[in-house]
C-alpha cells in the first residue's frame, strides 16, 4: 500500500481529498510563496505546487506527495488571500462585474523515484456587480479571508457569480480532483476499481 501525503495545512485541500475516499497523512510544507520577478500566475502555482510537494520528502521519503497551490488573476496582477476584512472588500471591488482567471497547480510526485507530474489547471469565474452593501454582507456572514480572492465557492460566495467557466469545479477550491485521480491512477493508485 502506497502512502499518500498531501502537502498542504490547508483545510479546504483536505477536505478535498477526503472526498476520493483514500487514506492518506496531510504534513504542512515550509515553502517561501512569495512571487519571483517577472514570474506568470501559472509559473508560480506550478513552481509552488511542486516546491511543497517536494519539501515533504524528507519525511515520507517512499510516499505519493500532493502538492497544490492557486492564485487568482485579474488584469495580469496576481491576487493572493486578502488576510483581512479591507483587503477583501478592495478585491471583490475589483472583481465586480469583471472575470477573475484563477491558477491552481498540482503536483504528485514519486518520491521513491523522484517522478513528478505537474499541471496548471485554469478556471474562470465571472462576477456579478457587486455593491458595498453586497460585499459588506457577504464578508460578514462567511469572512472568506484565508481564500484567494476573497470567496469560498463551496459556500455563500456562490452568490457573488453569474458564471462559472472550468473544466474542473474543484480547481476553484484549491486541489483539482479530476486531474488528480487521473495522475493517481498512472502511479497505480486507483480511486475507483483496479489499475489492472
Amino acid at each position: 500500500m502506497t502512502t499518500l501525503v498531501l502537502a498542504s495545512s490547508s483545510r479546504y485541500r483536505r477536505e478535498l481529498l477526503a472526498r476520493l475516499g483514500l487514506e492518506f497523512q496531510c504534513h504542512s510544507p515550509d515553502v517561501d510563496e512569495r512571487v519571483l520577478d517577472g514570474e506568470s500566475p501559472d509559473e508560480l502555482v506550478t513552481r509552488l505546487a511542486h516546491a511543497k510537494a517536494e519539501a515533504v520528502v524528507p519525511h515520507y521519503p517512499d510516499a505519493l506527495i500532493i502538492g497544490s497551490d492557486q492564485c487568482a488573476e485579474l488584469d495580469g496582477r496576481i491576487l493572493g488571500k486578502p488576510g483581512d476584512h479591507d483587503a477583501a472588500v478592495h478585491q471583490l471591488r475589483a472583481a465586480s462585474a469583471r472575470t477573475v482567471a484563477f491558477h491552481t497547480g498540482l503536483c504528485l510526485l514519486n518520491a521513491r523515484n523522484g517522478r513528478a507530474r505537474v499541471l496548471n489547471v485554469p478556471f474562470r469565474v465571472h462576477f456579478r456587480t457587486l455593491d458595498s452593501s453586497m460585499i459588506e454582507d457577504y464578508l460578514r456572514r462567511e469572512t472568506p479571508y484565508d481564500c484567494a480572492g476573497s470567496f469560498r465557492s463551496e459556500g455563500l460566495g456562490i452568490a457573488l457569480f453569474e458564471r462559472l467557466e472550468g473544466d474542473d469545479p474543484t480547481a476553484l477550491i484549491g486541489l483539482p480532483l479530476i486531474a488528480l485521480v487521473s495522475m493517481l491512477r498512472e502511479e497505480g493508485v486507483a480511486v475507483l476499481g483496479d489499475t489492472r
